[in-house]
């Protein structure tokens, strides 16, 4: 299924514009008389999947290559609802979702930097990988939660 970066990105691109969907449809629905729980339930929702799509659109930019200013814009288009379904399009037309992941060093010299090569010994074990990313969305969305939601209660 994520058998490429683009492939990857392009599903949390897409489950990130749906949470934003469920998101503004509980708020509409708290407005009109729903109870509270509605939109605790959405924001959660869209919450884990925000700080998963951003995890994916960071790993997919060290993967890439991107130019640090494209990797934080592509983790800021989650903010604005449903940008990333244009940031994912963008994206793929200017070919910086083309290609695997890069699991082998080549001879380009900046294979050999240590986050290459960090990157590189996760990608060959993609379940030490996925247990670490959703170990760390996990921990970060608790503190969120202990935090308090924006603007507080």
């Amino acid at each position: 299924m994520f058998r490429t970066p683009g492939r990857l990105y392009r599903v949390l691109a897409i489950a990130e514009a749906i949470t934003w969907t469920i998101l503004i449809s509980a708020l509409i629905a708290r407005a009109v008389g729903a109870p509270g729980i509605v939109v605790t339930i959405g924001g959660g929702i869209h919450g884990f999947v925000f700080l998963a799509y951003a995890a994916t659109a960071v790993l997919v930019a060290l993967n890439q290559r991107w130019h640090p200013g494209v990797g934080v814009l592509a983790v800021v288009s989650a903010v604005v609802p449903y940008a990333t379904i244009p940031m994912e399009v963008w994206l793929h037309r200017t070919g910086r979702l083309t290609g695997d992941w890069r699991l082998e060093a080549t001879d380009d010299p900046r294979d050999r930097r240590w986050y290459d090569r960090l990157m590189r010994w996760f990608l060959r074990r993609p379940w030490v990988l996925a247990v670490l990313l959703v170990v760390g969305i996990v921990a970060l969305y608790v503190i969120l939660l202990l935090i308090g939601p924006p603007g507080g209660k």
